[in-house]
């Protein structure tokens, strides 16, 4: 629920879509994970308020609690954990379970479980809620079991606990149950955080008691590492008091039950029902190769390895806070050629000192030494490295960087009306190999069409196995007239908007079918030379990529070296596949 909350808030604050993200994907998860390590908006991951803070930020209202908890269990069925406690419960070894989840699965289960045994041996479990807490009252009265206890409430009561006000208090009969039950008898803690204070305090109540949990006190938990400060401060207070206390980690609710079923003497009916429900090994036995792979690679990256990269960049202060793009507004305005990352009136900057200072005169600028730069975590610096990098590729070569939010690019420049002869014919040169890997021309217009193309690649930053990359992806970018948009960005500059994504939204691609058919009859010797050719234009010869291309101590450049080889790979085991002759 903590994760979905965070998924909704996200794309509240970013303008997005759910459907854009995807909340199981790792890279989103991180991306979200990060968002909210860098805002105010949530407690910090795993904080015990986390839980009450984003449900009540999401939904404010009790009513649209209640029904995100009926739609979410409308969808769930009972696992094999759920099948093995509910095993026990008609089995009569487990007598009383105090959940703080809404759902019915646990009953839902045991009533199941009940069917198989003949009537005379069923049992029926009280189910009572925080609105019906006088049932498990006379349970514990007359020792009336099995009960199952709902501390936060059951999906059909009007009153459920949620936020953090409604966690702060236990209803007063409910929490004398729970107390109570811990002054007689063990309790065995599984897959429960400690995050509720209310029920917390009444867990240390118990250990006020003469006789706290006289049978045991158990925790489990996926590691006993990432234990709660309170849950700890609960078990090192009952392990001083003499109560048998053990930490107990165990991955999943699942795996619990497939090591308890193992030693619980069920009857043959109910152990028959439980195994029924149970999941498919993920592991299987397999025939491990014993044929050495082949030794040459089979499979090639268009990724190359970023042997060196900046780690410092200047440090520059402001008399008040600003932001990266209006800093590169004053930069254009003044034509001064600098990478620079703003956090508020401080400035991250690749260029010449005294350009840079002057530009920014208007903010007040000043030289504040330098500023370390760790991309791994933080995002400013991640997208300084991006800018940089882009810049650093296309300088002194014929491309165009084209720096978007949405992703940056590499283009081939077009040809100018007034270029001396020498430039044209070096830079014909120069995209030689391109060209000829492509077998065609790079740059044109559209048939019918008439809209400028020019061939080019999408280009990311990426940390892979501790190893940043430079990534590409080879691409036809097409102008599209916008006559819509006014003052649309330079090349150069980033923008909030991909054209071609804009036209896409506005009902379609003009050159869609045009650019799929470019490509398509494009195979893998094809694209094995596309990918070579660029590698080798990207990286020139031996020399680093410089951003700026200062070489005298007037200011920090961003300078960046390259592997000249792209990424390569192989199986991992021989297969007759690889024996093919093309």
């Amino acid at each position: 629920m903590i994760r979905d909350f965070k998924a909704q808030i996200f794309c509240h604050e970013n303008k997005l879509s759910k459907r854009e993200i995807d909340t199981v994907d790792p890279i989103w998860i991180e991306r979200i994970d990060a968002y909210f390590r860098q805002s105010a908006i949530l407690p910090p991951d795993g904080d015990p308020t986390e839980y009450a803070a984003a449900f009540e930020a999401v939904y404010p209202q009790a009513r649209h609690r209640r029904q995100y908890i009926e739609d979410a269990i409308a969808k769930g069925t009972p696992c094999f954990g759920h099948k093995v406690l509910a095993g026990l419960i008609a089995a009569g070894m487990a007598d009383c379970v105090f959940t703080t989840n809404f759902d019915p699965l646990v009953e839902d289960a045991t009533v199941t479980a009940n069917a198989r045994l003949p009537v005379a041996d069923q049992v029926r479990p009280t189910v009572a809620a925080i609105d019906s807490a006088d049932r498990a009252m006379r349970c514990l009265n007359e020792s009336d079991w099995p009960l199952i206890a709902k501390l936060h409430g059951d999906y059909q009561s009007i009153a459920i606990k949620n936020t953090g006000s409604e966690l702060e208090a236990q209803d007063e009969r409910m929490r004398h149950v729970l107390v109570e039950a811990g002054k007689r008898y063990g309790m065995l803690f599984v897959g429960y955080s400690g995050r509720d204070a209310s029920i917390m305090e009444a867990l240390n109540t118990v250990l006020d008691g003469p006789s706290p949990f006289p049978n045991g006190l158990y925790w489990l938990a996926s590691s006993a590492t990432r234990l709660l400060p309170s849950v700890t401060a609960l078990l090192t207070r009952a392990r001083s008091l003499g109560v048998d206390v053990a930490v107990v980690e165990c991955a999943t609710f699942d795996e619990l039950a497939a090591d308890v079923v193992k030693i619980a003497d069920l009857p043959p009916q109910l152990y028959d029902w439980v195994m029924e429900g149970r999941p498919t090994p993920r592991l299987v036995p397999v025939q491990i190769p014993t044929i050495e792979a082949r030794t040459f690679p089979v499979l090639r990256y268009s990724a190359l390895l970023i042997e060196k990269m900046p780690n410092t960049a200047r440090r520059m202060m402001l008399t008040s806070a600003t932001s990266s793009p209006e800093v590169r507004a004053l930069l254009k305005e003044k034509k001064c050629r600098a990478t620079v990352a703003a956090m508020g009136r401080e400035l991250a900057v690749f260029g010449k000192d005294q350009e840079v200072l002057a530009a920014l005169s208007p903010l007040g600028a000043r030289l504040a030494g330098e500023i370390a730069l760790d991309p791994a975590t933080d995002s400013w610096a991640l997208g300084l490295l991006y800018d940089a990098l882009v810049r650093a590729l296309t300088r002194r070569r014929p491309l165009i960087p084209r720096l978007r939010r949405a992703g940056h690019s590499i283009d081939v420049a077009t040809p100018r009306d007034g270029d001396d002869a020498d430039r044209i014919r070096r830079d014909e040169q120069t995209l030689k190999k391109l060209r000829d890997s492509y077998g065609s021309a790079l740059t044109g217009k559209v048939p019918k069409l008439g809209f400028p193309f020019q061939e080019g690649i999408t280009v990311k930053l990426e940390q892979v196995d501790n190893r940043w990359w430079c990534g590409f992806e080879p691409y036809t970018f097409v102008q599209i007239p916008r006559p819509d948009a006014p003052g649309a960005s330079a090349p150069d500059e980033p923008a909030d908007t991909d054209p071609i994504a804009a036209r896409l939204e506005r009902g379609g691609d003009p050159a869609g079918d045009w650019r799929r058919e470019r490509w398509a009859q494009r195979y893998n010797k094809n694209w094995a030379a596309i990918i070579d050719a660029w590698s080798q234009l990207l990286t020139g010869g031996r020399e680093p990529v410089r951003t700026v291309g200062l070489e005298d101590g007037t200011g920090i450049d961003a300078v960046f070296e390259l592997s000249r080889y792209t990424g390569w790979s192989r199986a991992g085991h021989h297969h007759a596949y690889f024996n093919r002759s093309r």
